[in-house]
């Protein structure tokens, strides 16, 4: 369904990084995959994507990104930067899982209905959770998000008995992740990264149902907030 907002959102959470604009229904998206290049790489994207449009940031309804669970200094780069832009443009921010936006890729690329998200947390580790699609063909979480070996993952009880895997956790896990599944398990995605397409298309939903916050509530989601304390006390 189309809404009439303009919402721009980034994710620098992995080792893809991206942009998207959302304006009042259509989608358009720079996307690179460039470890370590984020910094360098996004502010274009979004110069880019708003001369595109004839936009300025501060003509925008909201801004949104990916706040993780991924990499620290990824999921960071994305915060620090979109709450510059809202507190300059006096802008509400809409903070996006990037599992969830995962799930909405799978969804929306592959028609999956329960997704089970995983992103490698490096550390023996992964940050997964799981999904299924409501009635807007949104994908709603039905788990906490965690952070756990593989073999400690479970899947939502009675939802379904298919369940696709999606991201980098299911390349570095697959074996044991096929066990916890078994013959739920219909096909697996382990190429996917989070993309901003996605992560502005739940934006959009979460910002019309009133769930925008001030740029000062805009924080990253880390999951393993042991080494987030240890790196915040490093820097």
């Amino acid at each position: 369904m189309k809404t009439p907002a303009k919402i721009l959102a980034i994710d620098t959470a992995t080792e893809a990084c991206s942009a998207a604009l959302y304006v009042d229904g259509v989608i358009t998206e720079q996307f690179k995959i460039a470890p370590r290049e984020h910094t360098r790489l996004i502010l274009k994207m979004i110069e880019t994507l708003l001369a595109q449009s004839s936009l300025k940031v501060a003509e925008l309804d909201a801004l949104a990104f990916g706040r993780g669970p991924g990499s620290f200094t990824g999921v960071r780069i994305a915060t620090g930067i979109v709450q510059g832009l809202a507190f300059a443009s006096d802008l509400p921010v809409v903070p996006v899982s990037t599992l969830a936006a995962l799930a909405q890729q799978a969804h929306d690329n592959y028609q999956q209905t329960h997704v089970l998200s995983a992103i490698d947390a490096r550390m023996g580790e992964i940050y997964w959770a799981c999904y299924a699609k409501d009635e807007n063909n949104l994908m709603r979480l039905t788990s906490k998000e965690s952070v756990s070996a593989a073999e400690s993952v479970v899947l939502s009880a009675g939802l379904s008995n298919s369940w696709c895997g999606t991201g980098s956790g299911w390349a570095s896990y697959k074996e044991q992740l096929e066990v916890i599944l078994g013959d739920q398990l219909t096909q697996i995605y382990a190429d996917e990264l989070p993309r901003s397409s996605s992560i502005v298309k739940l934006a959009v939903d979460a910002f019309q149902r009133g769930e925008a916050i001030e740029a000062s509530q805009a924080l990253p989601v880390y999951l393993r907030n042991d080494v987030a304390k240890k790196k915040a006390e490093q820097s």
